[in-house]
């Protein structure tokens, strides 16, 4: 065997082994783990809406919600916000209109009048400018002076009993981030829905292991004091958000029990222009907390690594995969492992071109995730361009 076939071998090897267990190991690893050091969930007693004695000793909450031509959900979100178990006197919302050129604000001062609204503070802060979502967030924190900030999108609706059980985890003081399940209501894939699934079940176990990596915008909870402010060009915030507060040194708790809940259907068509600026946004997270990378961070670093850092990698691990074997046709196990990549690749392409395919399940689930790896290169690269441009 020639010098040049070993070094494809091992191209091959290391790659294939990476991508095998960046979908198959670190969760069954996770699983493993999580059997054995299972946190015990937060458990509240049925506060009912009623006044009890613990009332004045809950920390207070400001939720703030970032709205942008969101008529169609702006009255939803404020009567699920209203509706949320908490002592009045401890929570006010906050929802901030970022240069809406529908109805959202006129829509959301006439719903905070309707008597579902009376004992919960509102205030509807209109911007006449659009300046994006992450200029408003450090905006509205410089005036927050709760105990802790809740930070919940407008399509998402939350679970009646949700800031009980996410303020009770912060009675232990490591504890910085609380971040809870996130559903949809309709999916636009079974695809979709598995991912989902999927996730929801990482980051659980994730958060036994060590703690929970990254949050969703959909819904999640931090200490106020320890937020920073964020650059202008952040894209994924509610990733370097709760994370920067990881790299101080506090944790972030996940709890099954906390449910935030998407309305909007997605479109495949809108999933990928969406999953295109996560992508971007994940290759800006890495560069941006390459700290969390480090040993010093022990399963943190781990988890870092084998979730978001692999993730990142998997499209160039593929390519890798792919190419090593193609060169390497002439032995009979490297000529069916390419050609196998192959027909996993031409299954997601035909469900591209058939979409009715994606009805089954393990064509939709394969293209799913294919389409995911896709967005994760050219967002990635695309964000490594326009960031060495300027």
């Amino acid at each position: 065997m020639s010098t040049y076939h070993a070094i494809l071998i091992t191209v091959f090897t290391v790659a294939s082994f990476l991508i095998i267990y960046h979908h198959v190991g670190y969760p069954l690893l996770l699983k493993l783990i999580a059997k054995r050091t299972a946190k015990q969930e937060a458990t509240v007693a049925g506060r009912h809406f009623q006044h009890t004695a613990q009332d004045n000793e809950r920390p207070s909450i400001t939720i703030v919600i970032p709205a942008y031509n969101e008529e169609e959900w702006i009255a939803d979100k404020i009567r699920n916000t209203a509706s949320l178990d908490y002592p009045a006197q401890k929570l006010s919302v906050k929802i901030i209109c970022d240069g809406c050129s529908d109805q959202t604000v006129n829509v959301a001062t006439a719903t905070i009048q309707e008597a579902i609204c009376a004992d919960t503070l509102f205030e509807v802060v209109e911007h006449k400018q659009n300046r994006g979502k992450v200029a408003i967030i450090n905006e509205a924190m410089e005036s927050i002076q709760s105990d802790l900030t809740v930070l919940s999108d407008v399509t998402s609706l939350i679970s009646i009993d949700a800031l009980l059980i996410a303020e009770s985890h912060f009675q232990n003081e490591q504890v910085g981030v609380v971040n809870g399940t996130y559903s949809l209501f309709d999916c636009g894939s079974e695809g979709e829905e598995k991912y989902w699934q999927y996730q929801s079940s990482i980051k659980s176990a994730e958060a036994n292991l060590a703690t929970s990596i990254g949050s969703h915008g959909a819904f999640y909870v931090f200490r106020s004091h320890l937020f920073q402010p964020l650059a202008s060009n952040s894209i994924n915030d509610d990733f370097i958000l709760p994370m920067r507060i990881v790299e101080k040194g506090y944790l972030a708790d996940y709890d099954t029990n906390v449910i935030a809940t998407e309305m909007q259907p997605t479109q495949l068509s809108d999933d990928f222009a969406r999953r295109l600026r996560i992508s971007a946004g994940n290759m800006q997270q890495a560069i941006t907390l390459i700290g969390l990378f480090h040993p010093k961070f022990k399963a943190i670093a781990f988890a870092f690594f084998s979730g978001k850092g692999l993730r990142l990698l998997m499209p160039y691990l593929m390519f890798a995969t792919l190419v090593s074997s193609a060169l390497l046709q002439q032995y009979a196990v490297f000529q069916v492992a390419f050609y196998l990549q192959l027909a996993v690749y031409a299954t997601s392409l035909i469900c591209w071109v058939c979409p009715p395919l994606l009805s089954f399940k393990p064509f939709g689930l394969i293209h799913y995730i294919l389409l995911g790896h896709t967005a994760n290169l050219i967002g990635g690269l695309r964000y490594l361009v326009i960031k060495n441009s300027h």
